[in-house]
């Protein structure tokens, strides 16, 4: 008998006992599908027999890593799909997973020919093999094997993407899922059976398809899709790069590091970058007339950089750029509101005198003489220390802030007077052809380096604090980004082969007993697939440079 506690309430489990069967005791507790468990804050896939005493929490469709856990077994569905459908013609050479877009991931499938059914209609038969096997309740099987097994199984099933991970990775055995004869690696558990999976829906989108589900936060209602044609446009011009450049997956990011070809690929990735900052600038000064360059962006976008370089690329264009941080309009401390815990909450537009802000912009605009405010953070109060601005024909104000793109900030300012940018770190590289890696997670990473090193913030405070920024960011940037005139990339396609170095040993220091643990050691399986790169000979204005430090720009 095992001694489990489980809310404050104490129980004997015998020998044998799986966690599914312990889950089924409190499903009616939980508003949604318990889909994974937790013991002793170590993460525990349902099928698992109990084997040791300890606290046990369930893990449901609306926590983070039950969502993620979703996520994976329904692209594994779907692929199982996809296959079985095209069995008969044999006409898929690979099925990719790329990124999302709002509650839908969109992929592509590369054809074998030009004779290939029809998409709309081979889509159609995969939703219905798909919910067949949902339907059937199939159980997805978990095998352990060495990994020159995995190696020699994902080159004979043509997942060549898989096979070249494999070839870098250190551990002696992996895990490899199974379903109904399907084959496949996840970066992640897997719940018990294809029951679970209720809610989704496949259909097209532009060059490839979308598969649609729940979010995390109404696991559920299926949402409707709605395009987001800037967003995509963005992700598919950095994927397409990727693959001329022939740098789309972490294997093939290892092989160029072992090739000894990594400097030169950091010297083209910084190029490309250039570039795309230069034709914004152009873009700006051909639209002629405009005064606020208003840029917005989720935590470690390295909005501060960006905001830099534009800068210099408008003054070779004769322009005179000034910075302007929103940041110096917050209200005085104890007029910030407070959330639903009592907690200051400076990610509202309320927590910015949005009147002062549009009372000075609009004396510029005008040509007056305006002295601007700084905030003081330490006291909680702004100041006003003689920094005065006023505009002359060339002069151009950046201003920075989480709701630039928000026209409630900048209200009575003319449209036709601002440039709209949004910046996000937009991840080109995948793990694989069916493991993405999440936008989400490379800012955490870089939100974490930075924080350690500048604030001296531990790894387990910004892991704790996470949600609450990723709740601002949907509810105050992302909701406006294809209000954008134009949107930037800020994701490097080596940078997590560099942040590596500085982020494990955050991740190792955080405890076991803790809360954050689960997500530390999720993140440190995250960056053993990379090979590890100096930072030496990134560039001083290089966006990475404002995380691991040695910036050329006061950020």
């Amino acid at each position: 008998m095992y001694q489990i506690t489980i809310g404050g309430e104490t129980k004997q489990c015998p020998e044998g006992m799986t966690y599914e069967m312990l889950a089924a005791e409190y499903q009616e507790k939980y508003s949604s599908d318990i889909i994974l468990a937790k013991l002793n804050g170590r993460l525990r896939e349902l099928f698992r027999e109990i084997n040791e005493d300890g606290k046990v929490e369930f893990v449901t469709l609306s926590d983070d890593a039950g969502h993620k856990t979703y996520v994976r077994a329904l692209i594994l569905v779907m692929l199982r799909a996809m296959y079985r459908v095209a069995k008969e013609t044999k006409c898929i050479e690979k099925v990719r997973v790329e990124f999302t877009l709002g509650a839908a991931w969109y992929g592509e499938i590369d054809w074998k020919s030009e004779e290939h059914p029809e998409k709309e209609a081979f889509l159609a038969q995969v939703k219905k093999e798909m919910e067949r096997l949902i339907e059937a309740d199939l159980p997805f099987q978990k095998h352990s094997m060495e990994t020159r097994e995995a190696i020699k199984l994902f080159h004979e099933v043509g997942m060549y993407e898989k096979e070249k991970l494999f070839q870098y990775r250190r551990v002696s055995r992996t895990n490899v899922y199974e379903l109904d004869g399907f084959y496949d690696y996840y970066y992640g558990y897997m719940p018990k059976s294809t029951s679970v999976l209720k809610l989704f829906d496949l259909q097209a989108y532009e060059d490839g398809f979308i598969l649609l589900m729940p979010e995390k936060k109404r696991p559920g209602v299926l949402p409707e899709f709605v395009p987001r044609e800037k967003l995509y446009r963005t992700l598919k011009s950095a994927d397409d790069w990727a693959r001329a450049v022939r740098l789309e997956n972490v294997g093939d990011l290892n092989h160029t590091i072992c090739g000894g070809n990594i400097s030169d690929m950091i010297l083209v990735q910084e190029a490309y970058q250039e570039k795309k900052i230069a034709e914004i600038a152009e873009q700006i000064y051909r639209a002629g007339g405009k005064k606020f360059i208003m840029i917005a962006g989720p935590s470690s976008s390295g909005k501060t950089t960006f905001s830099h370089r534009l800068s210099i690329q408008l003054r070779t264009l004769g322009l005179n750029p000034h910075p302007i941080a929103v940041d110096d309009y917050f209200v005085n401390r104890e007029n910030t509101p407070k959330d639903e815990n009592g907690n200051y909450n400076f990610e509202t537009l309320g927590a910015i005198d949005v009147e002062q802000f549009n009372a000075d912009m609009n004396a510029l605009l005008r040509g007056e003489r305006v002295e601007l405010p700084t905030f003081n953070f330490k006291t909680g109060r702004r100041e006003y220390k003689g920094n005065y601005k006023q505009l002359g024909a060339e002069d151009i104000l950046v201003i920075e802030g989480i709701h630039c793109l928000n026209d409630a900030l900048s209200y009575s300012l003319p449209r036709e007077s601002k440039f709209k940018i949004y910046i996000s770190a937009l991840t080109q590289l995948n793990v694989d052809e069916h493991n993405r890696i999440a936008t989400t997670d490379g800012r955490l990473i870089r939100r974490m380096v930075r924080d350690a090193r500048t604030r001296g913030t531990s790894a387990r405070n910004t892991i704790a604090m996470w949600p609450s920024v990723r709740r601002g960011e949907e509810e105050n940037i992302f909701p406006f980004q294809e209000d954008a005139d134009c949107m930037f990339n800020s994701a490097l396609i080596y940078e997590l082969a560099v942040l590596k170095q500085y982020a494990e040993p955050l991740l190792f220091g955080i405890p076991t007993d803790c809360e954050e643990y689960a997500e530390a050691k999720r993140l440190l399986k995250f960056l053993d697939y990379f090979l590890g790169v100096s930072s030496e000979e990134i560039p001083k204005n290089s966006i990475l440079r404002e995380f691991v430090g040695g910036s050329c720009f006061k950020v």
